[in-house]
């Protein structure tokens, strides 16, 4: 029976009475007191042991799904021929996911280094939602994903770069990073125009009476909805609570036209209720329309293949025994859980420190940015999916997404092969590979005695470090999940090498050709 991500967040809630405060008593305010004395103004919460209290049974690279989590707004965008229409459409499939959360003042598990987490959606007219994450970076902490819906031509490419703040009695979690939204039907029906694309930054999050009191959540300060092909562009302000007035949840913003200076809409409202736009336009005679109404609504968790089938370093297997924990209650255990994947993790970073190694995803390459870039504008995201899903049928791209990784229950990581890797050392891929379909490739390893033509390029005689390191295997064992290694054939006529383990001569065979 396969698990869904609303397993670890069965506890997420959408209503707005009560469900972002939490009581901190009795013995959770012995455990807050415990970290009073690591916190200064200003100080940075990532070098900060927080209690397990106010933990979110679930990983960050999990907690990003709730952005696709109403397909009813995100499916009709790509159809809408208006480019107004359809970027108002943009921005209320944005505003639709804030009122996910669960129930008082909850963060996520920080995911470490090389986590993954994948999963999809059943949609009702029998199509399907696919995504894929990675931890790219964990010291500053950066989570890479990738969405798309094949048969209905949408792509989201993002990256999510939380940075977190001891504000007094607040903690604030500055949410940089961006998310990019693709229609790639649109460049085909707008032959006068790119594809466009819509840039969306999110609100930063607040954690209000962190000391004493009650804790209280709040989303803050301006965030942006931008298509740079059409100039739109929706400028939302997430509005915190004053001291002597205001309320909670609240929005503002406007929606404009950059290229000719025009207001076309304002937005109101509540993100944790009902959303309105009014058309300020001149012959818009002040029309309002409810953009979204998050009072009732209810969203789509996304399903995960069961916990048999997920690997080691898979979100919900790797955090399973911590957020059974943390759901327990149990704040004794669920920190020692915590603890021993996060030396893990140290343990690692010291290997590769001392083999001279530096870490590359699995599944994320270097964005090609800059003049000329294949994601020239798209800089922000550090990292995009290694592979190239550009099959001329959605069939075709299903069959593409499915070969980076497992994500249908059934599939397993032997029948997914991970994109072309380096072996751990520091490489850049050349702009030509990142255009070429991905070439399916086991990372390098001192086990690998036989090179079965994988590289992309000639193949190179590791140094002699590299050879004779017990612990290499070791560090990079732990990188690769289970069953990723491919099966040991070659194309015919590829040559295959061994290197003999004493004298270090390299020798070739190549099968004979029929």
């Amino acid at each position: 029976m396969s698990l869904k991500s609303g397993h670890s967040g069965d506890e997420t809630r959408s209503d707005s009475v009560g469900g972002d405060e939490t009581v901190v008593e009795g013995e959770e305010g012995n455990v807050l007191s415990h970290i009073i004395s690591q916190l200064k103004p200003g100080a940075d919460l990532s070098k900060v042991v927080l209690p397990t209290f106010i933990l979110e049974p679930r990983s960050m690279l999990e907690r990003i799904t709730n952005f696709m989590a109403h397909p009813e707004n995100l499916l009709p965008i790509s159809e809408i021929d208006d480019p107004v229409q359809r970027f108002i459409s943009v921005v209320k499939f944005y505003l639709s996911g804030w009122h996910i959360r669960p129930p008082g003042v909850k963060k996520p598990l920080n995911p470490i280094l090389g986590e993954t987490f994948t999963c999809y959606w059943d949609y009702p007219d029998h199509t399907r939602g696919y995504y894929i994450s990675e931890q790219t970076s964990h010291h500053p902490p950066k989570s890479s994903y990738f969405y798309m819906a094949p048969e209905h031509n949408i792509r989201i490419d993002g990256a999510l770069k939380p940075r977190s703040k001891f504000l007094g009695n607040s903690a604030a979690s500055m949410m940089e990073g961006v998310g990019v939204l693709r229609l790639m039907n649109r460049g085909e029906k707008d032959a006068d125009s790119d594809a466009p694309r819509s840039f969306c930054t999110q609100p930063n999050m607040y954690a209000r009476g962190i000391l004493f009191g009650k804790m209280k959540y709040e989303l803050g300060d301006h965030s942006y909805v931008r298509c740079p092909e059409t100039g739109l562009i929706a400028d939302v302000e997430f509005k915190t609570k004053g001291y002597f007035g205001g309320t909670y949840n609240a929005i503002g913003g406007v929606v404009r036209n950059e290229k000719t200076g025009e207001t076309l809409y304002e937005l109101s409202g509540m993100w944790s209720g009902e959303m309105i736009a009014k058309n300020v336009t001149v012959g818009g005679s002040g029309q309002k329309e409810v953009l979204f109404d998050a009072t009732n609504a209810k969203h789509s968790p996304p399903q995960v293949r069961p916990m048999e089938e997920q690997d080691e370093r898979e979100s919900q297997k790797l955090w399973h025994s911590t957020a059974i924990a943390v759901k327990d209650r149990n704040h004794v255990l669920a920190t020692d859980e915590k603890t021993k994947i996060e030396d893990r993790q140290r343990e690692e970073t010291a290997k590769r420190a001392e083999l001279g190694q530096e870490w590359q995803p699995k599944l994320f390459r270097k964005v090609q940015g800059g003049p000329g870039g294949s994601e020239e504008g798209e800089e922000d995201l550090d990292w995009i999916l290694n592979a190239q899903i550009d099959g001329p049928t959605p069939e075709a791209k299903v069959k593409q997404i499915l070969a980076i990784a497992p994500i249908l229950p059934g599939q397993t990581s032997s029948q997914s092969q991970p994109p072309q890797q380096s072996n751990g050392l520091t490489s850049q891929p050349s702009k030509a590979s990142s255009h070429a379909p991905p070439q399916h490739q086991q990372p390098q390893t001192t086990s690998d005695l036989i090179d079965f033509g994988q590289a992309s390029g000639p193949s190179e005689v590791l140094p002699q470090q590299q050879q004779h390191s017990p612990n290499q295997n070791l560090v990079q064992s732990q990188h690769m999940p289970q069953g990723l290694q491919e099966p040991m054939e070659s194309d015919m006529g590829t040559p295959l090498k061994r290197q003999d383990t004493l004298t270090k001569e390299v020798d070739e065979f190549v099968d004979a050709e029929p």
